[in-house]
Parts: structure tokens; sequence; C-alpha cells
């Protein structure tokens, strides 16, 4: 069974990508929830994130996403601190739910930062969903009321650009609003089951 990756920056459409190949009957695991799931579920991992950042990280048993938040994403040495501890769980887990998907050509991983993590490299092709600047900023403000413009913005500056995922990629889907993006996942699809 392949195992395929699906990656792209904020606002470009992963999700809506990935939900037409769960159509197709493709099992898609989604490595940004399961990394929320794992933090408050996962045993080695609650206890490292506890080691490292203090017993404060978790109340009554419940990740307090606000106090990590609060002394990890201003600072990239403990944000890089925080993903060693959660991409190797992350990894382990997509061993684990791949070992029980049975009767499909292929799987997906779902991931943000596929390249940054280096979990690519355990995949045997990528996938890159990537839209124009304006329309990702657009989505990501209609989808995320709280945020604003520039918050979307940093964010896009901290991720990978994009022609460097587009140029490591083995696939690229344009969601752009103007070509089909079922056609072209449709095109890929036919692809990997070939």
């Amino acid at each position: 069974m392949k195992k395929i990756g699906i990656t792209g920056g904020i606002g470009v459409g992963k999700s809506t990508a990935s939900a037409v190949f769960k159509l197709l009957g493709i099992p898609v695991y989604d490595a940004d929830t399961r990394a929320k799931w794992l933090m408050s579920n996962d045993e080695i991992l609650v206890q490292s994130v506890k080691n490292t950042f203090g017993e404060e990280a978790y109340v009554n048993g419940i990740l307090n996403n606000q106090y990590l938040a609060s002394i990890v994403f201003s600072d990239p040495v403990k944000v890089e601190t925080l993903n060693k501890l959660v991409h190797p769980r992350v990894g382990e887990d997509f061993k684990n739910w791949t070992a029980q998907q049975y009767n499909v050509p292929y799987v997906l991983k779902e991931a943000a930062l596929l390249y940054e993590a280096n979990s690519w490299k355990e995949l045997d092709k990528i996938i890159v969903v990537t839209a124009p600047l304006e329309l990702r900023i657009n989505r990501v403000l209609k989808r995320d009321p709280h945020r604003d413009r520039q918050q979307v913005l940093d964010i896009i500056q901290r991720q990978m650009p994009e022609e460097e995922k587009i140029s490591k990629a083995d696939f690229c889907l344009y969601n752009n609003e103007e070509t089909s993006l079922i056609q072209q996942i449709i095109d890929i699809h036919n692809q990997l089951i070939a």
C-alpha cells in the first residue's frame, strides 16, 4: 500500500482536497488533528510535555493550550522543542493507523508541516496544494474570524515558502477557484492507482 502525503500552507485548501480523496474511498490521516488528540491522550507525549514545559501544561489531565501557547509560540527554540516531542509520536500513530487500513491502493497523510517535520521521507509521493496569496488570506479570515490579516501573513511567513514546497512535490493541486480541483484530484488518483 502506498503512503501519500498532502501538504500546503495555511488557507490553500488541504482539508477540502482531502475530503475529495475521502469521497474516492481513500483513507485520510489528519496529522494536525491527531497531534492535538495525542497531546492529551498519549501517555508518553503527555509526560514529555510536562517534563519539558512544567506540570502547568495540563490542568486536571487536560492540555492547557493557553499556557502552552503563551510560553512556546513566541520562542522559536521552544516551538522546535515542542515539535521534537510531538512529531515522533504522530509518526508512530500514523504507522499504527496505516497498519489498520485494508483493501485500499493508498492512504493519504494530511499535514501542514510535512516537510518541516521531515515526515515526507516516510512517504512514497507528495501532493502539494497551492493557491494565490490573497485567496489564502481571505479563506483564513472567513474561516477564523478571530484572526486579522497581519496574523495570517505572519503565519504564512513562518511556513516554508510555497515555491519550495512545489519544487519538492510529485503532484501539485492548484486550488485557485479557476481550475477544477475535483478534476485535478481525479487525475492524480488515477495515476496513483495505475
